[in-house]
């Protein structure tokens, strides 16, 4: 296998989908954290819970201040004053790059080697006698001859892959969810001005009694009164008027209003006849129930 083909061979052993896929599902595990964390702060901060039933509602701040030389109290939603987070990515940068480094080494060594090697010993000897002269010579040869071949090859393949990912993560502030937004424009709107005392009102303060078909008793006439608590909540339950002949009282439980159904005693005068409608002791409103001319 050439360089090339082992080269991309160690490409393909690289696992992209963990480097890759690994940032990406990091930045989907913490889009998750931002959203439970705006769910968190709203529930925690915004929101109170009654133990008991699990019924969620909206947490007021309120105070005072003048107001064309009167006090009022102003009742506003705690979630439309104080800025939601809204964290998001925008948008993610993965820069991968990988570096393959690759040495592929091959060697062949062959070596040969001869020796040879001669020795010669020669060794005379002569003796004389009477009779005869004898010599004697004495040779003697020792011949060694060695050859060695050596052969060596060796192949060395070193590959190694070095890999870079560049992860930027840009996020900011997010805009505001449609439906968030139209719940802080409907709490927006519900803002309110009160009384410290509560405000006590009428349909109206003058009102006409018409006589029945024998012209000999007055027909009642209704008389609508709403209180509205300082907390900017309406509660009819201790609305009275000041009891008499000829006056019922109703309370509609739908509308938080108490309903009066006075009527006039037939020998009324002319100037009809005055009843105070209260809601404790400060909050009191008189109304005049006239003869209809």
């Amino acid at each position: 296998m050439d360089v090339a083909n082992k080269s991309i061979g160690t490409l393909q052993g690289i696992p992209f989908e963990n480097l890759i896929g690994g940032p990406l599902s990091a930045c989907i595990q913490a889009q998750n954290d931002a959203a439970m964390t705006s769910i968190n702060f709203i529930n925690n901060v915004c929101l109170n819970e009654d133990k008991e039933t699990g019924e969620k509602s909206a947490i007021y701040v309120s105070f005072s201040f003048i107001q064309n030389g009167r006090k009022v109290v102003i009742n506003v939603p705690l979630i439309a004053i104080v800025p939601i987070p809204y964290i998001a990515i925008n948008s993610v940068d993965i820069n991968f790059k990988a570096t393959v480094n690759g040495v592929e080494c091959e060697s062949n060594e062959n070596t040969y080697s001869e020796e040879y090697k001669r020795d010669t010993n020669t060794k005379s000897q002569k003796r004389r006698g009477f009779i005869l002269n004898k010599n004697k010579k004495e040779t003697k040869i020792n011949t060694s001859f060695s050859t060695k071949r050596d052969s060596k090859s060796t192949q060395d393949s070193k590959f190694s892959v070095e890999a870079t990912i560049d992860v930027a993560v840009h996020a900011g502030q997010e805009s505001m969810p449609a439906g968030m937004a139209k719940i802080l424009e409907m709490l927006g709107a519900a803002m309110d001005l009160c009384s410290p005392d509560g405000e006590l009102s009428v349909n109206d303060t003058t009102f006409y009694a018409e006589k029945n078909a024998n012209d000999k008793e007055y027909l009642p006439v209704k008389v609508i009164a709403q209180y509205k608590t300082p907390e900017g909540l309406y509660d009819a339950t201790n609305i009275k008027c000041d009891i008499g002949e000829g006056v019922k009282s109703a309370e509609n439980k739908m509308d938080k209003t108490r309903e009066f159904e006075i009527t006039l005693p037939k020998e009324s005068p002319t100037q009809g006849k005055q009843y105070e409608i209260s809601c404790g002791d400060v909050q009191k409103v008189t109304i005049t129930v006239l003869p209809k001319p």
